[in-house]
């Protein structure tokens, strides 16, 4: 088993490889008792010196194909923009998705149909912005809560491996994650890559009502970022708890 997994991997065939490219991690403090109520009864959500993280995070996904099918198989390249907390089942600490915008309809409903993920459409797009990004994402799902992103952001450090009993490394080093299907009923996913190469960051958010949509307001301290300019990914299928 790799050295910085916290449990091996799964001895099964994974399903899906993606790409995470020019990434930010934008992180808050909240209170657990904010978090909750919105999450299943069955996971306790995970906290580190006794305070919960949310987080807001914009990437773009390449590469996304099936197992074992080349490149022109894929679905090429996308943004996504995520918000996430941490939880734990009591043995695997996990990611806990409240929202996932794309800009691609059919994987928001592929995702909603095979992972149970709360995906949503957007209208998005990120261009460089001499060394970072300009990113935008407005979701225009239908029915679902308004909500928008816009930030420029960029890396100001060199790369560097987070270490265990650190905050960056509980923050980021998660290797499932969890959700739950339209009957209740919970999932967990599992994934893998190598140690994330994590850059401190810096970020301008003009617009962010990601969270106010779920009823979450955001502290007025500015978050911890992060940047990370690669990911390699592979995904295995949900498993049924």
């Amino acid at each position: 088993m790799p050295t910085h997994r916290p449990w091996p991997a799964p001895d099964r065939p994974w399903i899906m490889s993606q790409t995470w490219c020019d990434l930010l991690f934008a992180h808050w403090p909240v209170p657990v008792e904010l978090l909750r109520p919105r999450i299943p009864a069955s996971l306790t959500v995970d906290t580190f010196d006794g305070t919960a993280w949310i987080a807001v995070v914009p990437f773009v996904m390449r590469h996304t194909r099936p197992f074992r099918l080349p490149l022109p198989f894929g679905l090429g390249d996308l943004p996504e923009l995520n918000v996430r907390t941490y939880v734990s089942d009591g043995h695997k600490p996990g990611v806990w998705f409240f929202s996932l915008d794309a800009g691609r309809t059919t994987v928001v409903w592929a995702a909603r149909l095979w992972y149970h993920l709360p995906y949503f459409q957007a209208r998005m797009r990120v261009t460089a912005a001499g060394d970072g990004f300009d990113y935008t994402s407005v979701r225009t799902h239908p029915r679902a809560p308004a909500a928008a992103f816009a930030a420029r952001y960029r890396p100001i450090g060199e790369p560097y491996r987070t270490q265990p009993g650190h905050l960056d490394h509980w923050l980021t080093e998660r290797y499932c994650l969890y959700t739950t299907d339209r009957r209740g009923r919970l999932y967990r996913a599992e994934n893998d890559h190598a140690p994330w190469p994590l850059q401190p960051a810096a970020a301008d958010i003009l617009t962010n009502t990601m969270t106010l949509a779920l009823g979450i307001p955001l502290p007025e301290t500015p978050p911890l970022l992060h940047f990370a300019r690669r990911m390699d990914v592979v995904f295995w299928a949900p498993e049924r708890l």
